[in-house]
Order: C-alpha cells, then sequence, then structure tokens
C-alpha cells in the first residue's frame, strides 16, 4: 500500500496587496512513488502551486510533507528549473552536491564524495563528477540537480517545464531517462507541462487546473509505459484532456 507522501488542504494563494486568487481552495495528495502531471492554461497557478510546495511562496492553508508543515524550503524537496541554472557554476558538479551536504549537516568528507558519486552513478554522471556545470548540457545539469536532490533525501522532485526549451529529439531522450530513473529511485514527482503528450508519456496521474486556480479534472493515467501514440487508449485520452484545455 502506497504511503502518504503530500497533503494540501484548503489551499489559497493570493498575490500580495491584490484580492485576485491565483489559488483557489485547492485539495491534493500525493503518494509515494505518483508521478503526476500538472496540464493548464498560462496564468491558471500551475507554477504557483508548486512554488508554494517547494516552500518558496506564502500561502493560506496547509501543506504538508510526511506530516510535517511547509514553511520554508527544505532538502526534502527539491525543485528543477526549466533554465537549468541552478547549480554553483564554480564548482564542480561533483561539489555541487558534496557542498549541499555538507551544508545539511553531513561533516565527514569521504562520506561526502562517496554519496556524491553513488547518485551521480545513479544518473549516469559519474564520468562528469570533475566537470563545470558550463561543460555540461542543460539535461545534464537537471540530472545533477536530480542527483543531489536524492542525495539530500529528497521525498519529492518538482519538476516546472524542465524540457520546455529543448528540441524534440532530446526532449524524448530525457523524458525516457527520467521515467527509467523514477521506477529504478521509486521517487515521487510533481511535473508540471503545457504538453498533453508528454503528460500522458510520463504520468500516472494527470491533473488539469483551470483560469480559476481551481483543479478542473483530475484522473489516473492506466496506458501502459512506455507510451506512443498508437498506445491503446491514447487517443481517447488525449482528446478527453484537450476538450479540458479548451
Amino acid at each position: 500500500m502506497s504511503n502518504e507522501v503530500l497533503k494540501i488542504s484548503n489551499l489559497v494563494k493570493k498575490y500580495d496587496n491584490s484580492d485576485r486568487v491565483i489559488l483557489n481552495n485547492l485539495d491534493l495528495t500525493i503518494n509515494d512513488e505518483d508521478f503526476l502531471c500538472i496540464l493548464g492554461p498560462s496564468g491558471c497557478g500551475k507554477s504557483t502551486l508548486i512554488r508554494c510546495i517547494a516552500g518558496f511562496e506564502d500561502y493560506e492553508g496547509s501543506i504538508k510533507v510526511d506530516g510535517q508543515p511547509v514553511v520554508k524550503p527544505g532538502p526534502d524537496r527539491i525543485m528543477v528549473f526549466q533554465d537549468f541554472n541552478q547549480l554553483f557554476p564554480w564548482k564542480t558538479v561533483l561539489k555541487n552536491i558534496t557542498y549541499a551536504l555538507k551544508v545539511n549537516g553531513m561533516k565527514d568528507k569521504a562520506e561526502r564524495e562517496q554519496k556524491a558519486k553513488k547518485y551521480l552513478e545513479k544518473v549516469n554522471l559519474v564520468q562528469y563528477a570533475n566537470y563545470y556545470p558550463h561543460q555540461l548540457s542543460g539535461g545534464m545539469k537537471q540530472r545533477v540537480a536530480i542527483a543531489k536532490g536524492m542525495a539530500l533525501g529528497s521525498k519529492i522532485i518538482l519538476m516546472d517545464e524542465p524540457f520546455a526549451a529543448l528540441d524534440a529529439m532530446t526532449r524524448k531522450q530525457l523524458q525516457s531517462e527520467l521515467l527509467k530513473l523514477k521506477q529504478k529511485e521509486k521517487i515521487t514527482v510533481i511535473f508540471i507541462t503545457h504538453n498533453i503528450q508528454e503528460a500522458i508519456s510520463l504520468g500516472n496521474r494527470i491533473m488539469v487546473m483551470s483560469k480559476e486556480g481551481t483543479i478542473k479534472e483530475h484522473l489516473y493515467n492506466t496506458i501502459e509505459k512506455p507510451v506512443t501514440p498508437a498506445s491503446e487508449g491514447y487517443a481517447k485520452l488525449w482528446e478527453h484532456l484537450n476538450n479540458q484545455l479548451t
């Protein structure tokens, strides 16, 4: 039986000095190993939602990870951005991870390096341990960020349109790598996208948000992976989601 890892209750978010509601009484429960893809029109609050989960925004209501209220960023949640620039450019790949471990209380240098290399191995980047971020592709930087999160023991990986700026071939490759990593490491992912095909390909759960900042649709995706447009049920689900977005 899956364990509840994230519980959101009556979540409301308004802009400062404004009556405009961005998130309107959202309720959501995420279990271990869920891969939730969030679709919705621009401005509906998708990014605001995961920023609240990450602890970057204040909010009304309740957000709990493993029963603990979210009041600030923490190592139990890692955010992976689209722009790739979340590594220290003056530190190597290895030192980006060992530094994070040191800041979070791991005192032994050899232990930090061993753990960092372990998780770089899991994302197939251990051979790039001594490279600097500017020597890596955007997708590789994202995988380093994921490795850092796993090394810190993150419960949830939050991804805000991480592949949107990539060409179609690279995007497909990184989608495949992310799915393999998710299945191998049993991680929980919340993933924002504007792409219906991407949501169907990746998510075991798909949520559609409305422009009013509410949950318009929330369903389980039972199409067997790997998903292609020829997969049984794909066309019907794509059409249903497209109708929800238009």
